[in-house]
């Protein structure tokens, strides 16, 4: 399954996600794209061919299987992580409400990649992509889902690419600067059940610290394109497609949405320990004609209601 690149007629539920953010999601071609988001043709990146592993030969990547969704420029009093576990965090209400009526395996399945950055103020840029239709069974994507933590750091790949920006910063990135993101950086793989969410802590590695620390003096001045894939290992495998990508301009800092995710998912897992160790308690203390009575009734009917 994928994607088209070209023109198509979006669901209006994606189209009010994707104009719902802080940062405006533009046209590909608008000339003022200061402080903006938005797709970009998937052939300005290369990829591994379908004879790859005999010629050595890139394409141009064609269609994305995944349709782009959001991109949140964000800010926390810490570091930002598990975003889409949160409830209350935009993209997962705003699908929540969406389809309140329908059970898990009807929802749209989201693709988050948050990329962590080393500063101060805890910024993120998070980029979102979606998934309408089911997900093909021994694909890649499918493969990538069902992996453990192993198959996912050795598979997913980014591709970095400055569109606009000083010498200095395209020089230390380099031309469609290639990388799998597990082998070079700490990631955390999060999911759920019409989720899976990529936090990518880009000071964990000192040489991309450097390198952003130095593109985030120019930030209001760079237009990078980034895009995300699994990675083809066998022949069978090729060609690469995209899973998505997403281009941002001219981010303001002073744009950035603070952040501070909802406790209330960690709030009800402590108070169910809680009731637990309670019941616990009340066993110990209470005789015992009135054991089975009380405490074990007591403590059912809360892990019924609080358990996680």
């Amino acid at each position: 399954m994928a994607a088209s690149s070209g023109v198509e007629t979006e669901p209006e539920w994606i189209k009010r996600v994707k104009s719902e953010g802080a940062v405006p999601c533009l046209k590909l071609d608008s000339k003022d794209c200061k402080n903006s988001w938005t797709t970009p043709s998937p052939n300005t990146f290369m990829v591994r061919g379908p004879h790859y592993f005999s010629d050595k030969v890139k394409v141009p990547a064609g269609d994305f299987l995944l349709k782009p969704l959001g991109f949140d420029w964000v800010k926390g009093p810490t570091k930002l992580s598990e975003i889409l576990s949160y409830p209350s965090s935009r993209i997962r209400k705003a699908i929540d409400e969406q389809f309140q009526t329908e059970d898990a395996t009807a929802k749209p399945f989201v693709w988050a990649f948050n990329l962590q950055l080393p500063h101060k103020d805890n910024y993120s840029a998070v980029a979102y992509f979606v998934s309408t239709e089911p997900i093909l069974q021994g694909s890649l994507m499918d493969q990538f889902l069902k992996g453990d933590d192993g198959f996912k750091k050795s598979r997913l790949k980014l591709i970095a690419n400055i569109v606009k920006g000083p010498w200095i910063v395209r020089k230390a990135v380099g031309e469609q600067a290639i990388c799998v993101i597990g082998r070079a950086l700490s990631c955390k793989y999060v999911s759920g059940e019409n989720f899976v969410e990529i936090d990518v802590d880009i000071g964990s590695s000192m040489v991309a610290s450097a390198i952003v620390h130095l593109a985030f003096g120019y930030i209001t001045t760079l237009t990078v394109d980034l895009a995300f894939l699994i990675e083809s290992q066998t022949d069978a495998e090729l060609p690469e497609k995209l899973l998505g990508a997403v281009r941002f301009s001219e981010l303001q800092t002073d744009s950035a949405v603070s952040m501070e995710l909802s406790s209330s998912t960690s709030n009800e897992r402590s108070s169910w320990w809680k009731s637990l160790g309670n019941g616990f308690s009340n066993l110990l203390n209470q005789d015992t004609p009135n054991m089975n009575n009380t405490s074990f009734g007591n403590l059912q009917r809360d892990e019924d209601v609080k358990k996680p």
